[in-house]
């Protein structure tokens, strides 16, 4: 069984604001980066064993894995894989609290 691919409205939101910091200095590395995500969601989709599994305090983010952005290595897909699709939660800087990040989305902000 093939899984779908699911986008959190939180991958929306870090795209956004990635890209428009990336594109304040030089619009083609905006342009990659976003090649490159999208890269990634497909490998994800395909390979979904593939992530680092994370280890998160809330039990809401239990089986959640990460995997870099080849380019952009310090930048980090999180994902958690289900029976019928590969959710893609949040594209989130590796230097940026992670816990606070994931605080702020289930909170709406």
């Amino acid at each position: 069984m093939k899984r779908r691919l699911v986008v959190s409205a939180g991958v929306d939101r870090d795209l956004d604001e990635t890209l428009e910091y990336l594109g304040q200095s030089d619009r083609r590395v905006a342009d990659r980066f976003l090649t490159a995500v999208h890269r990634v969601f497909a490998d994800i989709l395909e390979s979904p064993g593939i992530g680092a599994r994370r280890e998160f305090q809330a039990a809401r983010l239990h089986e959640i894995r990460s995997w870099r952005i080849k380019g952009f290595e310090k930048w980090l897909v999180f994902y958690r894989v289900t029976d019928e699709a590969v959710e893609i939660l949040r594209v989130l800087h590796g230097a940026r609290d992670l816990g606070e990040a994931f605080d702020e989305d289930a909170v709406g902000g």
